[in-house]
């Protein structure tokens, strides 16, 4: 067995019983003391949200109140990576735990309208998660097939509602690459109303309140701020539907404020119902931003493995385990989140994971060393891996290594200076794509 696959992936929880007075029925059969262990989850997934572009990690020119709340009452990741810079390898990592290259699912690249898709066998995070007890439910985008074969619900989400592609006309529902209505509840289409953020937050909060003495796994996959640009009371689309078109600062200004509106909703419902203590909540973008995002002080942006196409804002808040106010450095990517989340409802994987259970960095753990790998071949191929504060980049310019600790905007590049470090980081990073499949050939490269 090769090194990045020795994970213990069947990890259980210990020693995490409440002792909180519990002030109604209701909340009894919602709170921690079902089983002793297992907390809610909400997964809170942002899409195409650049670093900056929320207040805890520097936008000013509009407020993130509601999302800040979740750093300032928890922990925020501050070495955090999404698995792709690209949306659908991204959520392939989330689904299975594994690196996008691994899975012979064609997903390596952004899914448009290739009959292929993500398949329900081995079982992926949903359908674990609802072996092991919990009530699963996606709200927003799926975007890992839109054959009847992949959809959520063979996945084993038992509440489904949103679209299937990429991405969909916030105003008109319409998705954007189909031209057409596809946005379902469960499996039947339905028509639109209103503004989908809002329609989005209004089905989590729905999700939250339902009776019922199952934990909870929501996973609330917004598509903004992704395009088209179009905030709360713009018309739809009528023809083009590109990142290119339309909108302006003051747009995505809009579209930002919706979807902190709709954070705040979400955790206002957990309040509500008395879940708020015992419930993990994770906020995280599925890559970068692009065009009217802010990346902070990285450079380059989605669909690059530059730090501003993988690095994400980050924070998790479970307020009956996790301290207020924390930071974390533990080098961290979306593929943790689902060995984080089997091993808090006590189950493992059918298959090894590349992920790490991150509740020691959660809880104050100083972070573990490892390494981390991208690979992704939109618009060109290019790949990196990073070990410690040093990145080794390889695209169609070359070999660059950086170290991020002093040039987190990678523009030194120390090829000259560090060979012995650089030859090692490039034997990694050979060995891992010698574990990997074959990068996607140039006709796949999808949009």
């Amino acid at each position: 067995m090769s090194p990045l696959h020795r994970r213990d992936f069947v990890a259980r929880l210990a020693g995490l019983a409440t002792a909180a007075t519990l002030p109604s029925w209701l909340t009894a059969c919602r709170s921690l003391a079902r089983d002793g262990s297992r907390p809610h989850i909400v997964l809170i997934m942002c899409d195409d949200l650049g670093f900056g572009d929320v207040g805890f990690t520097g936008a000013t020119a509009y407020v993130t109140p509601h999302i800040d709340r979740i750093a300032r009452e928890g922990v925020v990741l501050t070495q955090s990576y999404s698995s792709a810079p690209v949306c659908s390898p991204t959520r392939v990592a989330l689904m299975t735990g594994r690196y996008p290259q691994r899975e012979a699912c064609g997903l390596q690249e952004p899914l448009t309208t290739h009959p292929i898709g993500l398949a329900p066998t081995p079982a992926t995070l949903p359908r674990l998660l609802k072996d092991a007890g919990y009530h699963t439910a996606l709200v927003g985008k799926w975007h890992l097939g839109s054959m009847p074969e992949f959809h959520p619900r063979r996945h084993g989400f038992d509440e489904f509602f949103g679209f299937l592609g990429a991405a969909a006309d916030f105003v008109s529902w319409q998705d954007t690459e189909h031209k057409a209505l596809l946005f379902q509840d469960g499996e039947t289409v339905v028509e639109p109303s209103g503004y989908m953020t809002d329609a989005l937050t209004s089905r989590a909060v729905r999700v939250i309140e339902a009776t019922r003495e199952q934990p909870l796994f929501l996973s609330l996959q917004y598509n903004a701020p992704h395009w088209p640009w179009q905030s709360p009371g713009d018309p739809a689309y009528p023809d083009s539907m590109r990142a290119s078109d339309g909108g302006s600062p003051e747009t995505f200004s809009g579209m930002m404020r919706s979807l902190d509106d709709g954070v705040g909703q979400v955790l206002a419902a957990l309040d509500a119902s008395g879940m708020a203590r015992d419930t993990l909540v994770v906020f995280t973008s599925d890559n970068g931003g692009e065009r009217f995002s802010h990346m902070g002080p990285f450079s380059h942006a989605k669909m690059t493995v530059g730090e501003g196409g993988i690095r994400v804002a980050t924070a998790v808040r479970w307020p009956s385990r996790v301290a207020a106010g924390t930071r974390s450095a533990q080098v961290c990517t979306t593929a943790d989140l689902t060995a984080t989340f089997l091993a808090l409802a006590g189950t493992g994987s059918p298959r090894p994971l590349d992920g790490i259970d991150l509740r020691p960095a959660l809880l104050g753990g100083a972070p573990q060393s490892r390494e981390l790998f991208w690979r992704v071949t939109q618009r060109r191929q290019q790949k990196a891996v990073r070990r410690g504060d040093l990145k080794f980049v390889v695209n169609e310019a070359g070999e660059f290594l950086y170290d991020l600790s002093d040039d987190p905007g990678e523009t030194r590049d120390l090829t000259a200076a560090r060979r012995v470090e650089l030859e090692s980081l490039r034997t990694s990073l050979n060995a891992w794509e010698h574990e990997m499949l074959s990068p996607a050939p140039l006709e796949a490269r999808y949009r």
